[in-house]
């Protein structure tokens, strides 16, 4: 159960803090005092949306904490994920005003997502707004599978399966006409880049020999110059080392120093030699040739151009040649591709089928025994001759939840033909359906706490009473916070809070008094006699909590 609320610099609240207990809490105060302040606070630990605009003026943050006492099963998975619940479970958020919240979850941080996954099934709120999404044919497909115990996890699961499966056979199957303009398209771009034979450099490489054929000249002149020089010139070094080797050679035999120096000499003049004919020969074999310029100049061109086309790059280029080649053969293929995914398809929906019909047959199952559960306790809140039966009907396509679609049908009166609830029910049955929708879903969910937000809209007198009895009676099973504006409801409460709106000083302030006996029978002859309660009021009152004891 719920154990404690702490709200600070929330809407109208500085500070309150309110200490809970098991069994029934009845919230009431003044037409807007704020009773609805506390709903709003535990549907933020709930996970919901938060605003600045919630902030208290004046105020840079709100803040909400709670401690929940949980059964040891809640408690141990907790603790496996790593939140400490030993003593309890401490959830606090924070709402600043700069849009930094925060939200601590069993002494660590925690997303929203986290608090909504941890505390939305533990804390169950209804409010007229749920009255309103009753009427809703999503929402009464949720009541039913939640009654029913059943979930659509695998469903959903097939479902996005077979959706997967039909996307990726209408993208493969497109229309034959483009697909033949796009095989048309790639055979031509293979077979130019095919052609042109494009290897890996070969771009560089063809500007580096352009370059050279372009520079024949230098490079004749250079070995022409350098082939005389080094050996067919009058005064080539060739020559004038051999004559200094002639030379030395009889003063080596007088002196073995000089050995060695004639033989380096004589290589030196080798290699020269060596040298200059090279270069004769390789100069002999330079010409500049037009032709040849033309030939790398037009291969330059080309590559440029099926570079530009085929991705900036030529290893691009070379690669989308490849994926051409890949992409052609896939279309080659496309009957046998085509009849592959229209497999798929139909395997996935033929999962979907199987799985949507044994949840069919759960949910007809279950909904007879919800509708009959719902009527009697309608029968037991004053709609004595009331009928509501849950229909359920197939629908024309199969969804993430099934081939089903759900009505909550409706008739107040005997010799009445049920029609849908949305159509007919006033606010004053709609709450009684959606109190007997919890009384019925008391047992299938996982709610620790109960919050009905004035959901006794359009009831009173003994109808108030029954209701009063329902809530009493969901309380012994879990804690029931009910913030109510009718006495014959509020008597029935083991505990009874009241909300205060006051104005000090130019501020207004919303504080909680938690009553004790004599504040309660004043309490409740309020609600029926009005601010200055007479006697009679006060005594009927008594009567009122007496009764509800009984």
């Amino acid at each position: 159960m719920l154990t404690l609320l702490r709200i600070s610099g929330f809407a109208l609240i500085d500070e309150v803090e309110l200490p809970l207990s098991s069994g029934m809490t009845v919230i009431t105060g003044e037409t807007g005092a704020g009773k609805s302040i506390l709903v709003e606070a535990l549907g933020l630990l709930r996970g919901g949306r938060a605003s600045a605009d919630l902030i208290r003026t004046g105020r840079d943050e709100a803040q909400v904490e709670a401690m929940f006492e949980l059964p040891a099963a809640l408690q141990e998975r907790l603790e496996t994920d790593g939140r400490s619940a030993a003593e309890g479970l401490l959830v606090r958020r924070l709402v600043a005003r700069n849009g930094r919240g925060r939200v601590h979850l069993g002494g660590g941080l925690a997303t929203v997502s986290d608090l909504a996954a941890a505390i939305g099934p533990i804390v169950d709120i209804t409010s007229q707004h749920d009255q309103q999404s009753l009427m809703d044919p999503d929402s009464q497909l949720s009541i039913l599978d939640a009654f029913a115990g059943v979930t659509t996890v695998e469903t959903l699961a097939a479902w996005q399966a077979l959706t997967a499966a039909e996307a990726e056979l209408a993208t493969f199957d497109a229309d034959a006409r483009t697909r033949a303009e796009r095989e048309d398209l790639l055979r031509f771009q293979l077979s130019e880049l095919a052609e042109a034979k494009l290897e890996p450099g070969e771009d560089e490489a063809l500007k580096a020999e352009r370059e050279r054929v372009k520079s024949a000249e230098k490079f004749m002149a250079a070995c022409t110059r350098g082939e005389e020089t080094l050996y067919s010139g009058d005064r080539a070094v060739a020559a004038q080392m051999a004559q200094v080797a002639r030379e030395l050679e009889p003063l080596a035999a007088l002196d073995p120093k000089l050995g060695p120096l004639v033989e380096r000499l004589r290589e030196a003049q080798a290699l020269a030699d060596d040298v200059g004919r090279e270069l004769g020969r390789y100069g002999g074999g330079v010409r500049f040739d037009p032709q040849k310029l033309s030939e790398i100049e037009e291969r330059l061109f080309l590559i440029q151009r099926l570079v530009r086309k085929h991705g900036g790059a030529l290893e691009t280029a070379i690669q989308r040649r490849d994926q051409i080649a890949h992409e052609l053969e896939a279309l080659g293929s496309f009957e046998d591709g085509v009849a592959t995914r229209r497999q798929a398809v139909l395997a996935a929906r033929e999962r979907m089928a199987s799985l949507a019909a044994a949840l069919s047959d759960r949910r007809r199952k279950a909904a007879r025994t919800l509708g009959k559960k719902i009527e009697q306790t309608l029968h037991e809140l004053g709609l004595a001759h009331a009928r509501l039966p849950v229909a359920v009907e197939d629908r024309e396509d199969l969804g993430p939840k099934g081939k089903d679609r759900v009505k909550f049908l409706f008739a107040a009166n005997p010799g009445e033909e049920p029609r849908p609830l949305a159509r007919i029910a006033s606010g004053g049955e709609l709450s009684r359906v959606m109190l007997a929708v919890k009384q019925a879903l008391a047992g299938a969910d996982q709610a620790l706490v109960s919050v009905f937000d004035e959901v006794d809209t359009g009831v009173g007198g003994g109808t108030a009473e029954v209701i009063g009895r329902k809530l009493k009676a969901i309380a012994a099973e879990r804690q029931v916070l009910a913030v109510t504006h009718l006495p014959q409801i509020a008597a029935f409460a083991d505990h009874h809070v009241r909300v205060v709106k006051e104005a000090t000083k130019g501020r207004t302030t919303v504080r909680i008094e938690v009553l004790d006996d004599a504040g309660r029978t004043a309490e409740l002859a309020r609600m029926l006699g009005g601010a200055r309660p007479s006697r009679e009021a006060t005594a009927h009152a008594d009567e009122m909590r007496r009764r509800a004891r009984v």
